[in-house]
C-alpha cells in the first residue's frame, strides 16, 4: 500500500491469507523486503519503505531505508524474479508493484507537517481486548461498545443536564461535565471502551463557525459559509493550522481527555479511551449547508461548482483533524475513530475524488506518528467505500445497517477488521423486544460476522428511546455468546 506526501513516500504491505501462527523465515522475509525496497527506489529514489504486517507477529516488524537508485521498473522486476524463492513471494511482490501503479494518480492535495521528534501514546490499559482485536490478534471474547453510549438514552444523563442547567452543546465546554458524561455508561454497562463525550462539529467551532442547538431540530450552523470566497475570509489559513492552534482552540477538549483518564483511574475503569473526530467531508457538509435536515445538496454543489475552494477547505479540515486527533492521543486516548457521518450525502464518484483522499491522508499521518494506536473509520451511508477504506491504514472498518453481513468480510478481505452492525431498534421496548430477542439477534450477528476481528457495535448510534436494560443485555450477550462460540471452535 502506497501513500505519499510532500517530503515522504510510505509503502506498506501485509501478508495475505496467512494463519496468525505462521513463522516466516528470515531469508523469505528479507527477500520480500529487498524486492520491496528495490521497487520503492525505482519509483521514488528518496522514499522510505516500511513493512507493516498485521496478524503475523509483532517480532517481524522491520524498517528499511530504500537506497536511491536510477534503476527503472524493468530492472526492479528482474531483481524480484532473481530473489524470489517461490511463486508466493513473487506473486506478493508483483501485487505490491501493481498496487503502486494503480494508485499513483495525482493527489487531491499535499500537506506538510511541522512534526515533533517523537510522539507518545499512552500505555495499554489492563483490559486491552478492544486494542488486541483492532490489531488483528486472536482474542478470547468479542469486545463491544456502542455509538452514543453516553448521553440521551441514559436517565442519569437527563438528570445531569437538569442539575447543571446545560444543554448538550453547553456541556461540551466544561471538561468536568464531559468527564462525567463519558463515565456514566461505564458505571452501568461492562463495555470494553469509553468514548470521549463530544460532538463532530467542535472542529467547525474551532475554525470560527458558530454551532447552536436550539432544541428539537438537532445541531445547527446558523451562519454557514455563504460562498466560496468565504473560505479565504472566514476560515483560518492552512499555515495557521498546527499543534498550537489545536491547543488554543480545542484545549478544553484536551483537558477533558485528561480528566476522563483521571476519573477512570479513580473508579477502576481500566479500559481504552476512544478519541474521535468527524471526517473532512462531513465537516464541509455542515459548514456550507448548515444542517442535516435541509440544504443537503449544497455540499456536493460546492465540490462540483467550486472545486478549488472546496479542495482548499478540505485541505484545512484534514490538517485540523490530524492535529486534533494526534493531540487526543498525546493527552490519553488509546484508540481513534474517524466518523464520515454524512457519507449518505455524497455520491460515489465525488466520495472517491474528494472524501477518500482526506481519509487516506488522515490514516497515513496518524499511523506515521502512532503506529500502534488502532484507527477505526465509519463511512455511514457510504458502504460502497468500505473496500477502498480497507486498503488504507485503518485497522477497523465500520459497517452500517445497510451492509449484508454475509458479504462484509469479503469486501474488506483480510486487510481490516470489522465493527458494527447491530440494529439499535432491537433495543427499543415496543412490546416485541425482550432480553431473549436481544440475545438471539446478537447470536445471529456473531454467527454471520464471526467472533474474531470484530468489534460488536451498532449500525448507527443510539437515538435516545432505547431501554438501558436491553442495552445491558446486548453488551452481556456479546461477551457471553462470543466466548461460547470461541471456546467451541
Amino acid at each position: 500500500h502506497h501513500t505519499s506526501g510532500a517530503s515522504r513516500c510510505n509503502y506498506s504491505f501485509k501478508l495475505k491469507d496467512q494463519p496468525s501462527t505462521m513463522l516466516m523465515s528470515i531469508q523469505q522475509y528479507s527477500t520480500v523486503l529487498l524486492a520491496l525496497s528495490t521497487a520503492v527506489s525505482a519509483f521514488h529514489p528518496t522514499a522510505r519503505a516500511t513493512s507493516f504486517q498485521r496478524g503475523v507477529g509483532r517480532a517481524c516488524n522491520t524498517v528499511i531505508q530504500a537506497v536511491p537508485s536510477p534503476k527503472d521498473l524493468e530492472l526492479t522486476r528482474q531483481v524480484i524474479i532473481e530473489h524470489a524463492e517461490d511463486a508466493g513471494d513473487l506473486q506478493l511482490t508483483r501485487e505490491i508493484v501493481d498496487d503502486h501503479v494503480a494508485n499513483s494518480g495525482e493527489k487531491l492535495f499535499t500537506l506538510s507537517y511541522d512534526r515533533k521528534d517523537s510522539y507518545k501514546s499512552p500505555p495499554r490499559p489492563k483490559n486491552d481486548l478492544m486494542i488486541r482485536t483492532a490489531l488483528g490478534e486472536t482474542v478470547e471474547m468479542t469486545p463491544t461498545w456502542l455509538f452514543r453510549q453516553a448521553g440521551r438514552h441514559l436517565p442519569e444523563y437527563q438528570e445531569y443536564k437538569k442539575e447543571t442547567g446545560r444543554n448538550f452543546v453547553e456541556l461540551l465546554s466544561f471538561p468536568d461535565s464531559v468527564a462525567e458524561c463519558t463515565l456514566q455508561p461505564l458505571r452501568r454497562y461492562e463495555v470494553d471502551a469509553a468514548i470521549l463525550f463530544s460532538d463532530i462539529l467542535v472542529i467547525a467551532e474551532a475554525l470560527g463557525i458558530e454551532v447552536t442547538m436550539p432544541g428539537g431540530v438537532g445541531i445547527q450552523v446558523p451562519k454557514p459559509l455563504a460562498g466560496p470566497e468565504e473560505v479565504a475570509t472566514r476560515i483560518p489559513a492552512l499555515d495557521q493550522i498546527s499543534e498550537d492552534f489545536v491547543k488554543d482552540k480545542l484545549g478544553h477538549v484536551l483537558e477533558a481527555v485528561r480528566q476522563i483518564r483521571e476519573k477512570m483511574a479513580e473508579e477502576g475503569k481500566d479500559i481504552p479511551l476512544i478519541g474521535f473526530s468527524a471526517a473532512p467531508w462531513t465537516l464541509l457538509f455542515y459548514m456550507v449547508g448548515g444542517s442535516s435536515k435541509k440544504n443537503n445538496e449544497i455540499g456536493v454543489q460546492w465540490l462540483e461548482n467550486h472545486p478549488k475552494e472546496a479542495t482548499a477547505l478540505l485541505q484545512i479540515l484534514t490538517k485540523v483533524v490530524i492535529e486534533y486527533m494526534s493531540a487526543q492521543v498525546e493527552n490519553g486516548a488509546h484508540m481513534l475513530q474517524v466518523f464520515e457521518a454524512m457519507g449518505m450525502m455524497i455520491d460515489e464518484a465525488n466520495f472517491n475524488k474528494f472524501a477518500l483522499p482526506c481519509l487516506k491522508e488522515i490514516a497515513s499521518e496518524l499511523k506515521t506518528r502512532f503506529p500502534d494506536v488502532p484507527l477505526m473509520v465509519f463511512a455511514r451511508g457510504a458502504s460502497f467505500a468500505n473496500n477502498e477504506l480497507s486498503k488504507l491504514e485503518y485497522d477497523i472498518v465500520t459497517i452500517d445497517g445497510s451492509v449484508d453481513r454475509n458479504t462484509a468480510r469479503g469486501v474488506v478481505g483480510g486487510r481490516a477488521g470489522l465493527q458494527g452492525n447491530y440494529d439499535p431498534r432491537e433495543l427499543i421496548e415496543d412490546g416485541s423486544k425482550t432480553k431473549e430477542t436481544v440475545r438471539q439477534t446478537v447470536r445471529e450477528m456473531l454467527e454471520s460476522l464471526g467472533p474474531q476481528r470484530l468489534i460488536a457495535n451498532l449500525g448507527e448510534g443510539l437515538g435516545g428511546k432505547e431501554s438501558p436494560a436491553l442495552v445491558k443485555e446486548f453488551v452481556d450477550a456479546v461477551h457471553e455468546e462470543s466466548t461460547a462460540m470461541i471456546k467451541s471452535s
